[in-house]
């Protein structure tokens, strides 16, 4: 058990589709399993085409590579752990990204209380346990456009977060994962 662990994922789809994403072992990082982002995709569509994205606890970066690897216009990927945000760095620069993908260094409620723009998609992983659902729900009007969606892991079914509901759920393992849409959604288009 040291630092020096690397675990590995692929991307699933897009442009960089079976490209291998290194990130360092970590006693919080639960990677989002191939068969979940499979599933959240074809919730979104396969297309992202000129979205926005957040990825506000980037972790192995799995969700924002997969975003960018399909055509996101900008995937800004949040994370406080220096070695994590170094893995980050690297498989960037791996990828070639350019400016697509932008990697910051901070706190998830200081990062969203600073953002002066508005995301199509929040990706938002915490880890468990923490309250980070409660503490980060007054912060989402801001930063997410009205018709934006929210993808949210979490250790318990989510019936929603703020003034998104959830409009579709599943469950793997230990982990219930969510897509969001504001008020009353009914389905996804």
């Amino acid at each position: 058990m040291g630092s020096s662990v690397l675990n590995s994922l692929r991307i699933i789809g897009g442009e960089w589709r079976r490209r291998t994403l290194r990130f360092p072992d970590s006693p919080t990082l639960r990677p989002t399993p191939d068969r979940v982002r499979e599933t959240l995709f074809n919730w979104l569509g396969q297309e992202l085409t000129g979205l926005r994205c957040l990825d506000l606890f980037a972790g192995s970066g799995a969700l924002g590579f997969e975003a960018a690897s399909r055509g996101a216009a900008e995937v800004v990927m949040v994370d406080h752990s220096p070695k994590i945000l170094a893995a980050l760095a690297i498989s960037a620069q791996a990828l070639d990204t350019g400016p697509r993908v932008r990697i910051v260094h901070s706190d998830a409620v200081r990062f969203l209380s600073s953002v002066g723009s508005r995301f199509d998609v929040l990706f938002l992983d915490p880890p468990f346990h923490d309250a980070w659902m409660d503490r980060l729900a007054p912060l989402l009007p801001r930063v997410l456009a009205d018709d934006g969606a929210i993808y949210a892991e979490a250790e318990k079914f989510l019936t929603g977060l703020g003034n998104w509901r959830t409009v579709r759920h599943g469950r793997a393992g230990q982990v219930f994962y969510h897509l969001m849409r504001r008020g009353e959604a009914d389905g996804i288009e």
